[in-house]
């Protein structure tokens, strides 16, 4: 029994050299990385109101972007809420901040579901739709995970991924925040960029 305690630390500690030599190795060659994330990029979609709308649409304002559905019952309606209560605690510099809700539903959230949808909320948030290319497209630019469940033509849901991204003035990824941060969290951290 002995023998195998004294093979298992010699294992352990083999392994745990391997690995502070490959991470030495890789450092040394330049494949360590450190930087920007890849999330965001450009996306053409469809606003509530019929008309196109392009990510260069929204330069100049930082960007909370959120996908979801109208039909969710949980997650979506939470989360645009929470959205609505971080431009109250922005104040006067929520004109700063473009609230953005793109559907991961494009078959059910037309351009006029989604005018209906946003006004149980509040009328500054954009709501974005598109063809399901377009949607996929931005989607992946977001690394955002998105599918439609079984459940019928008109009764299923979507799973997808419920984070928000704040996005700087030029588009570039800053943050994101899990599902049900709270308001105070995420104004807070885009107060630290005003």
């Amino acid at each position: 029994m002995r023998s195998f305690h004294i093979v298992l630390v010699l294992a352990v500690l083999f392994a745990g050299g391997f690995a502070w030599d490959r991470w030495k190795h890789s450092a040394a060659q330049g494949t360590h990385s450190e930087g920007k994330a890849l999330i965001g990029g450009p996306f053409t979609l469809t606003a509530a109101d019929g008309k196109k709308v392009t990510d260069q649409d929204f330069r100049g304002k930082f960007m909370l972007v959120f996908f979801g559905y109208t039909h969710c019952p949980d997650v979506c309606p939470t989360e645009l809420q929470n959205m609505v209560e971080v431009l109250k605690k922005l104040g006067p510099n929520a004109s700063e901040v473009a609230l953005i809700f793109i559907s991961v539903d494009p078959a059910r959230d037309t351009p006029e579901v989604l005018s209906t949808y946003i006004q149980n909320f509040d009328p500054r948030i954009v709501a974005l739709t598109g063809s399901p290319e377009e949607v996929a497209s931005a989607a992946k630019a977001y690394r955002v995970y998105f599918k439609k469940t079984d459940g019928g033509p008109a009764e299923y849901t979507v799973d997808h991924s419920a984070f928000v991204y704040l996005m700087d003035r030029e588009g570039n990824f800053l943050s994101h925040f899990m599902f049900n941060a709270s308001a105070e969290t995420v104004a807070s951290a885009i107060k630290k960029y005003l």
